[in-house]
Formats: structure tokens, sequence, C-alpha cells
């Protein structure tokens, strides 16, 4: 049964394989009448969890779905362990019960479609954020990317938050942080009352956990996973009613260029700054952002605003560096799913 697919179990799969080898198979809620299946109220392998027979389980699903309808989840309240509640069906899954194939990989998806393309009945759905993926990277330089997707599901080991400097996460990226990450609200706002974070000097925190331990079923088994997560707290606003500063965020990302060798910053994501509800425009940060960051000698990813779509042409290396050339397209952060506009469809 497919009750929530961005989940730890997935993101386990995601990262101890690799993105092209892996399928999620849709199936018709009817499977839920069948008599001999079980379901669970979380992960099926966690002592709290419960695992009722059909007849039972039927009855909890509302709850269920409205357990795991969230964007993020955590270990300690529980909601880790509740976003894998499943459906354990066994010996196997007729066939017509199956009603669509998500892929996290274009590729993928083009030649299981191929292969099965007699089964009209089943929809074939290329959906890389189901997979923790960016649906879309560019490369800028060799080691600085434009990418459309979730900052928060990252590889790089330092996540940049913007904020102000009043010690209120109210909306969006700092949200966000505010909720999923604790420990990093409260050292915001010491930060903030200390004088700490100020307009033109980020703080880093050295968060000494990794954000893959959290999100992962068994992080353990982890390959290749990072071994911290730092946050970069970055003002690009005094006060949170304000509109963004740009000189204040040019003030910043100088002291990026100058500080993150010293910091010991191996890799570094970022979003777009002052965009969004700092209300500038990506036609003037886009440039600004990739003229510093371009000097950093360690992989940066510059994530682009969700709240309105950029045109290509401002997406491109001679926009935002004044270059010609156009480099390699395969970002040193993501795999060969990201190739530069690779169809959605």
């Amino acid at each position: 049964m497919y009750f929530q697919a961005r989940n730890p179990m997935l993101y386990q799969v995601v990262r101890t394989k690799s993105v092209e080898d892996i399928a999620v198979i849709g199936i018709d809620k009817s499977i839920l009448n069948w008599p001999d299946i079980f379901i669970s109220n979380g992960n099926a392998a966690h002592s709290q969890t419960e695992i009722l027979p059909s007849s039972q389980g039927r009855k909890i699903i509302p709850s269920i779905l409205k357990e795991i309808d969230v964007e993020f989840w955590t270990e300690a309240n529980g909601s880790k362990r509740k976003i894998m509640a499943e459906c354990l069906i066994p010996d196997f899954i007729p066939a017509h019960y199956i009603r669509s194939v998500y892929f996290g990989d274009i590729d993928t998806k083009k030649k299981v479609q191929n292969d099965l393309g007699g089964l009209s009945n089943i929809s074939f759905l290329y959906v890389p954020a189901m997979f923790f993926e960016p649906t879309r990277c560019r490369q800028i330089t060799p080691l600085l990317s434009i990418v459309d997707g979730d900052m928060f599901f990252s590889r790089a080991q330092t996540l940049t938050v913007s904020v102000n400097t009043v010690g209120i996460m109210g909306k969006g990226v700092a949200s966000r942080a505010k909720y999923q990450f604790p420990d990093v609200y409260v050292q915001y706002q010491d930060y903030c009352r200390s004088k700490k974070l100020r307009m033109g000097k980020p703080v880093l925190y050295k968060r000494e956990i990794s954000y893959e331990a959290e999100l992962a079923d068994v992080p353990s088994q982890l390959k290749n996973g990072n071994g911290e997560t730092w946050f970069l707290l970055f003002a690009t606003k005094k006060h949170w009613r304000d509109n963004a500063d740009i000189n204040g965020i040019e003030e910043g990302l100088k002291w990026i260029v100058e500080n993150y060798k010293k910091e010991g910053i191996k890799s570094l994501a970022l979003p777009a700054l002052g965009c969004g509800l700092g209300n500038l425009d990506w036609k003037n940060v886009g440039p600004l952002l990739c003229k510093y960051l371009s000097k950093l000698e360690v992989p940066v990813c510059i994530y682009l605003p969700s709240e309105k779509e950029v045109p290509d042409e401002f997406l491109t290396p001679k926009f935002l560096l004044q270059q010609t050339n156009e480099p390699s397209k395969i970002s040193p952060l993501f795999g060969k799913n990201t190739i530069e506009n690779k169809s959605l469809t």
C-alpha cells in the first residue's frame, strides 16, 4: 500500500543504493479489502508499533493518514516511526492492482516504460522530489550549481538558513529550520541576544549530528554519508518585517569567501538569499551570489526560490558570470539524474 513515499525507508534505500535502480509502485486502495493483509501504525520493526489484521487495521487508516501528512519528521515525537506506516501483504500483489510506477531517474522511467509498454492501465511518472532528488541542476562552474529542489535534502555538509537579527523564525526556510531542528532555533536566538549575529557577519553552528542520520531508517547502514550537518545562519535583513538588504547580503558573502576555509566548510548549500519573502529579484541576487560563491574551492549549490519560477535566460553562466563557455553539466553533489534540462515527461 502506498501511504507516503517520502519517508525514512525510501531515504534509506536511495542513500544505500542508486536512484537509477529504484521504482515505487502505487497500488489501488482496494487492496485494503483483502482479508489476509496486515496494517501497521508505524514502522513494523519498531517496538512501539501495532500490527493489526485487515478488519481492525482498516478502522485506523484515517488516523494513520492524518499522522503521516507532514512535511518533515523527527525521532523525538514519534513522527519518524509513524510516517513509515505499512500495509503488509503476504506473497505477492496481482498486477491488476498496480496503478502507477514512480521514478527518480528519467532514463530508468523510459526503459521500464518501454519494457512494459503494453500495460496501458499503468501511469509511469518521473517525480524526483519523491526520491529526495532535485528536479533540475544547472552547472555554472565545475564547483558551483544552481538547483531546483529542497535544500534540506542537499548532501552538503553546511546548510545556509536566511534569517533576521531579532530572533524570529516565522516563515520560509527559517520556519522549516525552527521546527525541524529545534537546537538550531535555540542557538539562533542566543546569537541574536548576544549580538553575535549581525548583518554582514553570518554565524556557523557546527552541529555534531548528521541530518542524513536523522532521516534514514537505519543510519548505521548509510554509505558515504555526512558525518555532521552544520548550519550557517545568514542575516538578510534586520527585522522580519523589512525587505532583504542586498548590501548586507553582499557583506555576508564576503565573509563566507574570507572565512570558509578557516571554519572548515567542506561543501555549502544556500537558498537564493533575499528572494522570495525578502522581495529581492533573482536578476540582481543571482549574479551577486555567483560572483562570490564561484571563488570557493568547495562544492556549492544555490537553491532557486520556490515562490516564483526563474526564466532560463537568468540561469546561464553567461548571465550569472559573464562567461560564454559552457562547463560540464554534472554537479559534484549530484548524480547524472540531475543533468541540466532533463525532460520531466
